[in-house]
């Protein structure tokens, strides 16, 4: 049974996860959509960057936050696209082996059309020691039952 806008309430706190992080992942993804050095050279990563070693895009880190979200909170839910997305941040960097795992907290609805609502969720992914790796507020269209 889908999730519509009048389901959802604010406070609610879900979590979801184990996302295990591959090399093989990190190095594809970099080389694909953001090869710079520090994401797509494991060797020059471990003797010359800051983080002892090769690190996940930044932009790898959110796609492996939505998929966390697909797979879980928005798994069920009547959603229709997102208007984007506040306070973006990578606070710890993602490395090769690291499991992650999500945290989504219902911060506001806003009713906005008879059809549908917006709601604002607060998502922070966590790796394996709970240091928090990424975190954004998603600003996620949700449809609303037709009856009501």
């Amino acid at each position: 049974m889908p999730v519509y806008y009048e389901d959802v309430e604010v406070g609610t706190v879900e979590t979801n996860g184990d996302y295990e992080v591959t090399r093989e992942e990190v190095l594809s993804f970099a080389e694909r959509y953001d090869p710079q050095w520090f994401h797509t050279e494991p060797d020059r990563a471990s003797e010359e960057s800051p983080y002892g070693g090769v690190i996940a895009s930044g932009w790898h880190t959110a796609a492996m936050t939505m998929r966390l979200l697909v797979g879980g909170t928005l798994a069920d839910a009547a959603t229709i696209g997102a208007k984007g997305v506040d306070e973006l941040r990578w606070p710890v960097p993602v490395r090769p082996g690291d499991s992650l795992h999500i945290e989504n907290e219902v911060l506001e609805k806003v009713p906005e059309r008879p059809e549908r609502g917006l709601i604002r969720a607060r998502t922070r992914t966590f790796n394996q020691d709970d240091e928090r790796v990424f975190s954004m507020i998603g600003n996620v269209m949700y449809l609303r039952r037709s009856d009501e």
